[in-house]
């Protein structure tokens, strides 16, 4: 399936590429005509690092941080960006002075949650929201709704790639944008012009990557 795949290269930073395949895909939220693959950027010591502090200069110079919440399983990246963080000095509240790295729970309604003895770690604490990617910004929406009512300070989102530049007059900061790749869109089910038009779907898509149809 990846054979027509390309590789787009980050303006912001040249050693960062992103694969990507044309087609028929379906999230959970929408129906795009690109699939990204970021597994390497997720997973590859050498890529995530990269990521790490390319994403690193938005928050070194003027953002106190002292928790990174992870979602899409980017959890190495945001190791890193949490090393980038605390070399370059960024104020923390934390009394250990070290930046948390965590991930949040869902429950079997899809809710959001911390356990008791991750909550510490989010409430009064100064938050970086990571991601994979956003399309629809839902899932940021969510996260930001569970980040606030376990007590956390929003101090920015960040994310591999966006579609959209704010999400509650946050500024989403991003390494690859819909302008990096010509003609990306985005559709609900129910406007989706591929299956309108009898286009099959190629594959079903979420954070762990593909499944062909």
């Amino acid at each position: 399936m990846l054979t027509n795949a390309y590789k787009v290269t980050s303006t912001s930073n040249n050693k960062i590429q992103l694969k990507v395949l044309p087609g028929h895909f379906a999230t959970s939220h929408s129906h795009i005509n690109f699939y990204l693959d970021m597994t390497r950027l997720k997973v590859g010591q050498r890529e995530a690092k990269d990521v790490a502090s390319t994403l690193a200069r938005d928050y070194q110079y003027n953002k106190p941080v002292d928790c990174i919440i992870c979602m899409d399983g980017c959890y190495m990246i945001g190791a890193y960006l949490a090393e980038q963080l605390s070399d370059a000095g960024v104020i923390s509240m934390n009394m250990h002075k070290s930046i948390y790295v965590i991930e949040p729970e869902f429950d079997s309604n899809g809710q959001m949650i911390f356990r008791d003895n991750i909550q510490p770690m989010v409430r009064g604490k100064n938050i970086v929201l990571l991601l994979a990617s956003a399309t629809t910004g839902k899932t940021i929406a969510q996260s930001l709704e569970c980040i606030r009512y376990y007590g956390g300070i929003i101090q920015g989102i960040s994310a591999i790639f966006s579609a959209t530049d704010t999400i509650e007059d946050y500024p989403v900061h991003t390494i690859f944008h819909t302008d990096d790749f010509v003609n990306y869109q985005s559709y609900s089910p129910h406007d989706c012009p591929f299956c309108q038009s009898g286009q099959k779907i190629d594959a079903i898509v979420n954070n762990f990557g593909y499944s062909q149809l």
